[in-house]
């Protein structure tokens, strides 16, 4: 699933976010103090030779990003923190019982996001609890990295390192992208495009690199999260027409459980078609809600828009960011306009959340 960052829009919240923003800053500045610089982690004799090899490749990744790909030059990735455990952060998505519009929480600086993260699992689980009874669904969905938007020099997390080099090459690429480019208030559009440009810089990397088999792989995969995301949005789409239809509550309740089976039906069967391999078979454990939903429509909605303006700049990602920037400055309604344009004209027609 793609990643999501968040930190720095607690930092920025203020004293009035009261005991999260405590809570907040307390974890961020325990990552901060655990950073190494990534050469002199190397270097130290007692490192394990493993994490010496990873860690070299992190390294050229770095480079790879600035020198090629045009991403920003600066101190984030150039150190390294373990943090002694599976994730760093656990975000919360919450949605209405009948609605696949996302519940947003609204900070200064970065504007309003869909989700709310925190340093500590079960103080995500007891806020969702309270969600949950306050009548939301809800979703709690573990994280391995972040970005602060350039705010601090972000370190590479020993979380990462629990994925393969590509992946964490595209974590990396991601990232930085999201310090490249940033869009208050419009969480959909920054994120599309920060996946689209990870997704990008790892088919640059591993050409440059002469990597085929992994380029194989790699797109393999990618296939596969847009057949995912796509059963997904169609399903949400789906659900939309049914909220709004009228439908008394018993009679809407009954609709959408339906819903929800011939999702994880359609799921089934695209398992099938992919011999078995069951990519997303985990988020489907415990059920699935409106809120599980909204966790994929944040990273996905957008990105076959991106992908068909990167694909008019000929894979060019000097020219994709400079028309991002111009879609940037276009109020958002006008921006999401012409994000849905390109993705009608790229044959992509699911409905994006408003």
């Amino acid at each position: 699933m793609r990643l999501s960052r968040f930190l720095i829009i607690a930092l920025l919240a203020g004293a009035s976010a009261g005991c999260y923003y405590v809570h907040t800053v307390r974890g961020q500045l325990d990552v901060m103090s655990r950073r190494e610089p990534i050469r002199a982690v190397i270097d130290d004799p007692s490192t394990p030779p493993g994490l010496k090899a990873r860690l070299e490749t992190v390294l050229d990744v770095r480079e790879f990003a600035s020198h090629e790909l045009d991403l920003p030059d600066n101190d984030s990735y150039r150190s390294y923190a373990d943090i002694g455990r599976a994730f760093v952060a656990w975000n919360v998505f919450a949605a209405p019982e009948f609605s696949v519009e996302p519940k947003e929480w609204c900070f200064p600086v970065v504007g309003c996001v869909t989700y709310r993260g925190y340093f500590d699992g079960d103080k995500a689980e007891a806020y969702a609890a309270r969600l949950e009874d306050d009548g939301f669904d809800v979703y709690v969905g573990s994280v391995p990295a972040y970005s602060t938007l350039g705010h601090f020099d972000d370190p590479v997390l020993s979380t990462m390192l629990y994925w393969d080099d590509v992946y964490v090459a595209s974590i990396i690429f991601h990232e930085l992208a999201h310090q490249l480019l940033y869009v208050r208030d419009d969480a959909a559009f920054s994120e599309a495009f920060a996946s689209v440009v990870g997704d990008a810089g790892v088919r640059h990397w591993l050409a440059a690199a002469g990597r085929e088999d992994l380029l194989a792989e790699f797109e393999a995969a990618r296939d596969r999260e847009a057949a995912f995301a796509s059963l997904v949005a169609n399903g949400r789409e789906r659900l939309h027409e049914i909220y709004v239809s009228g439908l008394p509550g018993e009679a809407m309740s009954e609709a959408k459980a339906q819903e929800f089976a011939r999702v994880e039906e359609a799921y089934r069967l695209l398992v099938a078609g992919w011999d078995g391999f069951d990519a997303y078979g985990p988020w489907f454990d415990g059920g699935i809600n409106n809120a599980k939903l909204v966790s994929v429509a944040t990273y996905n909605d957008f990105a076959p828009a991106f992908r068909a303006l990167l694909a008019r700049c000929r894979d060019e990602l000097p020219c994709f960011y400079a028309r991002a920037e111009e879609l940037a400055g276009l109020s958002l309604e006008e921006r999401h306009e012409r994000l849905r344009l390109l993705m009608a004209v790229s044959g992509n027609c699911s409905r994006p959340s408003a």
